[in-house]
């Protein structure tokens, strides 16, 4: 599992920093053209860099459908839970599982939906030709305007974003029957820095009204552990 965790943080990692490095020397390249040097305005001229807008956004799709997932293991997405953690440890442990699977839910369905989409959008063709399989009148299927990529491969995005994103779901599902904790961040840290607090505090036990409250969760000023029965 740590194999799979290393490799979604990497893909995010690569698709943030070549997208913001594509349009760094995107935002160069237009300025530098626009200076009357001799030889290097003219050599800029001729370099075609219309792609880098296109290939930027298709970057940044496939790192939000794979960062929605990291989101979803390490607990930083921000939810509405005004309520449920006002319930009782059993009814909150109870609406906690049925969120997960309906976010679980939802991603599968979006990722089988996803699937079909792209197999019926280029996919197949690709891998009836892939194979040397007799192709038909299945379509080729459409490429995207400057890069003409096919854009199923682009749309891959969808199915295998959401497919992960519900592996995650299932996952955090899994370890909270078994332990009754949910993955907490801690939005006040910096990875890289050591914080030393001035009190004996327990910053997961805070009350930030960001995210639901699991099961081990103690309300702040309540010195019983394991929050209200």
């Amino acid at each position: 599992m740590k194999i799979l965790d290393h490799l979604e943080e990497w893909i995010i990692t690569l698709l943030m920093g070549g997208a913001t490095a594509i349009i760094f020397l995107s935002v160069m390249h237009r300025y530098l053209a626009g200076l009357s040097i001799p030889g290097l305005q003219d050599w800029l001229l001729s370099l075609n860099v219309s792609w880098a807008q296109e290939l930027c956004i298709i970057m940044f799709v496939w790192m939000a459908k794979f960062g929605a997932a990291y989101g979803v293991r390490t607990g930083i997405h921000v939810g509405v839970d005004v309520l449920i953690n006002r319930l009782s440890d059993r009814s909150r442990g109870k609406f906690i599982i049925l969120g997960l699977l309906a976010g679980a839910l939802f991603t599968g369905v979006v990722a089988t939906l996803g699937a079909h989409f792209v197999w019926e959008n280029g996919a197949h063709h690709a891998f009836l030709q892939m194979t040397g399989a007799e192709i038909g009148e299945v379509p080729e299927g459409p490429t995207t305007p400057d890069l003409e990529w096919p854009t199923w491969m682009v749309y891959s995005a969808i199915p295998l974003g959401s497919s992960l994103m519900c592996f995650r779901f299932l996952q955090v599902a899994l370890n909270f029957v078994r332990t009754g904790e949910l993955p907490h961040h801690d939005h006040g840290h910096v990875d890289g820095l050591e914080e030393e607090l001035a009190v004996d505090a327990d910053v997961y036990g805070m009350d930030d009204n960001l995210h639901m409250h699991d099961l081990k969760h103690t309300p702040l000023g309540d010195g019983k552990k394991g929050g209200r029965k």
